[in-house]
């Protein structure tokens, strides 16, 4: 590749990263207005698409970027591209049928995505990742034809739990952690996939067994993932290991609470549930991998910093408050103080990460550290 075609990859990547991170400050703008609390934009109609701004329009065009990169192909693209603008559709149109029929195009890219990286390397830890494009596909296609966000909140973190397990899962494999044991991995990942359709068709025994599906997932995970190891290492490393370990201890959360109380579509157990996978896993687990996975996405360096540490800290910190304390104990102050800390942890994230790319003084140092990541 040469270094025109090069620099022009980057400026698409960089393109459809864009309307992702768009999604991502409206999700937030949407998040306290569902707090009852006073926020940048006002408008309404930010708080009904809250959920898939943040799950299929900024997350999942992370992930769909990543795994375009990966394929290679020109086509693979249209993934983020469906993703990320369907989220700015979703903003700016008021029928969702709209943005949600670009967000079920950009699923379906992604679905499809798996099918060439599979035969590329027929590996359980793509075959996770596959289960989650298609439960991804599912829910887009559901939430496009107006099924409401609660009925289908299984499916949306289905979607990101099946795709980070299987990334975890690759690692562990390049780590030689799993040796005999990655069947068990196999079976836990189709069993939770199983799992999802059935809260749907029959919420009361399907969300439990899904509650049981996932936190024998989440064992395995707590168990071989190659954070396990590097907890006990420094810089890089550790910071990720800390932030992996501590969003699958809210993983576990989310699993108790729809073992016990079952199909959960509003109210305390429906708050805790969704905030204890969305913040306290997926949002915990790009902490842990922006270093990582950015850098081979936008050929862009992030330094690790110490002080990355503390939108870390407040994040899981602001969460105890506001599921303990704000829905365990029905204090609306603690949902409410917890909901803005949530914001600010993410964005105190997001401006560490931008600043450490700007100022960043070690361009090897990275470099250094994504390899210990990985080993």
């Amino acid at each position: 590749m040469t270094e025109k075609s090069l620099s022009d990859s980057t400026r698409l990547r960089l393109l459809l990263l864009i309307p992702g991170g768009f999604a991502l400050l409206a999700g937030l703008d949407a998040a306290l207005l569902l707090l009852g609390l006073s926020a940048p934009v006002t408008a309404s109609r930010l708080a009904d698409v809250h959920g898939i701004l943040m799950v299929y329009s900024f997350v999942g065009t992370v992930v769909a970027l990543e795994r375009s990169v990966a394929l290679g192909r020109l086509w693979g693209f249209l993934a983020p591209a469906g993703l990320g603008f369907g989220g700015v559709l979703l903003i700016l149109v008021p029928n969702n049928a709209v943005g949600g029929a670009a967000v079920a195009v950009g699923s379906a890219a992604l679905a499809a995505l798996y099918v060439p990286l599979w035969r590329r390397n027929a590996a359980t830890a793509v075959l996770a990742q596959a289960w989650g494009g298609v439960i991804a596909l599912g829910g887009a296609v559901m939430y496009a034809a107006g099924v409401p966000i609660p009925w289908i909140l299984p499916w949306l973190a289905g979607f990101l739990v099946l795709t980070i397990a299987g990334e975890r899962l690759e690692l562990a494999r390049v780590a030689f952690l799993v040796q005999n044991v990655e069947g068990w991995a196999l079976a836990a990942s189709a069993a939770y996939f199983v799992a999802i359709p059935a809260s749907l068709l029959w919420p009361d025994v399907g969300y439990r067994v899904m509650g049981v599906t996932l936190i024998l997932l989440t064992a395995w995970l707590l168990r071989y993932d190659v954070a396990g190891k590097t907890i006990r290492s420094t810089g890089l490393p550790r910071f990720s290991a800390a932030c992996l370990l501590s969003g699958y201890v809210w993983l576990l959360v989310a699993g108790g609470v729809w073992i016990v109380a079952g199909p959960v579509r509003s109210g305390p157990a429906y708050d805790a549930s969704a905030h204890a996978v969305f913040l306290g896993f997926v949002i915990s687990m790009i902490m842990a991998h922006a270093p990582i996975i950015l850098p081979a996405v936008l050929r862009r360096p992030l330094p690790y910093r110490p002080i990355m540490y503390a939108p870390a800290i407040l994040l899981h910190a602001s969460l105890l408050l506001r599921i303990v304390v704000g829905d365990g104990a029905d204090q609306l102050w603690a949902v409410q103080a917890g909901g803005v800390l949530n914001v600010v942890a993410v964005l105190g994230f997001v401006v560490i990460a931008v600043a450490s790319v700007v100022i960043r003084t070690s361009p090897a140092r990275p470099a250094a550290d994504r390899v210990k990541a990985a080993s």
